[in-house]
């Protein structure tokens, strides 16, 4: 829980209270991860066909144990180990994973990968990034703000861990955030909810000029 303490005047506020602060952000990039079964016991999945027979795929064994497999729509990148456990990154949106799940079954078929079972598809991480519209006083935010790490001559943003929701955030002094570890989009729009609350809180904002939103960013 951040350290409390009364808030002070924004600056650039109206003169009767405080300036609002309007956060937007948007989804950059979602990560799913999907398990299957297959053969029998053992059995492995023969990448080197698998890169042979799709153009749109690259495997390099010395670099990088998981053949890369790039899907077009939904737009994605899908890493295949010989296990038959997959990674997928790159999309936008959780809801894509199955349809690009489906399209990479079909291509694993395609080439002979005996399949046993229907995926298991699982979301690991949403990353959002965003703006509070609002310079910040990282230094300040360090000593009121709890599980924060600030050290600007090594990375020039603050690292806040949120308990609840459990996000990390990146803020920068412009007001720049990013969100990681969400498993939903309803929990970075928590996260970020939250974050604003805290801003305000501790009085740590000075307002910057207007914004224009893009459709797909989401306002608190």
């Amino acid at each position: 829980m951040a350290k409390k303490r009364p808030a002070k005047p924004l600056a650039d506020a109206a003169a009767t209270g405080q300036a609002e602060i309007k956060a937007t952000w948007k989804v950059e990039n979602v990560v799913a991860t999907v398990v299957i079964d297959i053969g029998s016991t053992g059995e492995k999945v023969d990448l080197n066909h698998i890169a042979r027979k799709f153009a749109e795929c690259e495997y390099n064994p010395e670099r990088f144990p998981g053949l890369v497999m790039r899907v077009g729509d939904p737009k994605a990148t899908v890493l295949i180990f010989s296990t038959g456990k997959m990674v997928v990154t790159g999309m936008r949106e959780a809801a894509e994973a199955e349809a690009v799940v489906d399209n990479v079954i079909k291509k694993m078929k395609q080439a002979k990968v005996d399949i046993k079972s229907e995926p298991v598809i699982t979301i690991q991480n949403i990353v959002a990034s965003g703006d509070l519209h609002t310079s910040i006083d990282l230094n300040e935010a360090s000593i009121l703000m709890d599980n924060t790490m600030y050290e600007p001559e090594v990375f020039p943003g603050l690292i806040y861990r949120m308990q609840d929701p459990k996000t990390v955030f990146l803020v920068f002094s412009t007001g720049r955030i990013v969100c990681t570890g969400a498993k939903t989009k309803e929990i970075v729009g928590e996260a970020v909810d939250k974050l604003v609350g805290e801003v305000k809180e501790l009085g740590l904002a000075m307002i910057k000029g207007g914004f224009d939103a893009g459709d797909d960013e989401e306002f608190i």
